[in-house]
């Protein structure tokens, strides 16, 4: 009876503690431990929110006058067609604001006034959402992003972040350094929940290193190991977020004989790679330069705006959506000469795959 119990046990540990048949794919070689585990009655069915709205009525053909000579005060869409312009538009209302229609970014009487905080939100997200079709391909491919990647319908995407409260430094209850706080976005483990302000918070976050090839802790020359047990919580804080965020294991991008060794991962990394940078960008160059346009009320604990992780496009799948490709519907958010400033314009990506774990 004891022997029963304990298979069973072992059994629940193997399959990540989630009831039901599960079903495993080979990637890598017999031995190597590259399989992919999903929940077979998963994979059946479509949760609704990954599921793509239809366009808003048929797309305009192309020509007409540009949307800047229609319209006052057009500073982002403007080398659009006049027809193209109010499609774009009927789309992100449904996308964004379907209850509240125009009037959510727009004062009725004059529709070209930017008094709404949320006019000048959408703008600046908007020149992200270009930024990222035509500057982030080595992440988003040829399937770009569209305002319902993460909006989902919603005025505030659902799956966002922000720097927690600060604790009191004097008292361990105090500050706990977010451990010992399950949440589903560490996979509910006392894992940190900050590790997304210290990986994703904007181009100068610290680098996602665990490895090294010395054994002893940081008191040793730089030449050695300088990764701390609290640094590798935060890494693996990361990763079972990122795991998490994409409903997928560990060996979607690493090999389980070498999770260091870059020549021994899936392209799926050097995917997750630029990911990561993109994410930073967002949340960095993008978002970050609009704290002081959002009210109190749509600021975190410290006063920043809530943020992008990797569930706020993926939710619990590998591709967002499915991999649908809804830009291809919509050549507003992808043009091929994009109207982006120079403050707008993130670092660019590296052009060749990374060489060493980030």
């Amino acid at each position: 009876m004891l022997r029963l119990g304990a298979v069973l046990i072992g059994a629940a540990l193997l399959s990540a503690c989630q009831v039901g048949t599960k079903s495993a794919k080979q990637y890598g070689y017999r031995g190597t431990g590259m399989d992919q585990i999903t929940l077979a009655a998963a994979s059946k069915k479509i949760d609704p929110i990954n599921v793509v709205p239809p366009p808003p009525y048929d797309p305009p053909k192309p020509g007409g006058r540009p949307a800047k000579e229609a319209y006052q005060n057009v500073q982002v869409l403007g080398d659009i067609s006049e027809d193209e312009f109010s499609y774009t538009m009927a789309a992100i209302t449904q996308w964004i604001a379907p209850e509240q229609g125009c009037n959510y970014c727009h004062n009725p009487a004059n529709m070209a006034s930017d008094e709404l905080y949320t006019k000048k939100v959408a703008r600046r997200m908007l020149q992200m959402t270009r930024k990222i079709n035509t500057g982030w391909t080595n992440h988003v491919h040829q399937t770009g992003v569209t305002c319902y990647t993460c909006h989902r319908g919603q005025a505030v995407p659902t799956e966002n972040w922000a720097l927690p409260a600060k604790g009191n430094p004097d008292s361990i209850l105090g500050n706990l350094h977010g451990q010992n706080k399950p949440m589903i976005a560490t996979a509910y483990s006392s894992l940190p929940n900050t590790a997304f302000a210290k990986y994703l918070l904007d181009s100068n976050s610290s680098p996602i290193r665990v490895q090294t090839t010395y054994s002893h802790p940081s008191q040793y020359p730089a030449t050695k190991n300088k990764v701390t047990t609290m640094g590798a919580e935060g890494t693996y804080s990361l990763m079972m977020h990122t795991s998490t965020a994409l409903g997928v294991n560990c060996t979607f991008c690493h090999n389980a004989g070498s999770f260091q060794a870059w020549n021994m991962s899936t392209p799926k990394r050097v995917n997750a790679w630029y990911g990561y940078r993109m994410v930073r960008d967002i949340n960095g160059e993008y978002i970050g330069s609009l704290a002081s346009v959002f009210p109190k009320h749509r600021l975190g604990p410290q006063g920043d705006p809530l943020k992008v992780n990797c569930t706020t496009c993926h939710r619990g799948i590998n591709k967002p959506l499915g991999g649908v490709s809804m830009v291809k519907d919509y050549p507003a958010l992808r043009p091929t000469a994009p109207m982006v400033t120079a403050a707008a314009a993130p670092a660019a990506a590296p052009a060749a795959a990374p060489t060493k774990m980030p």
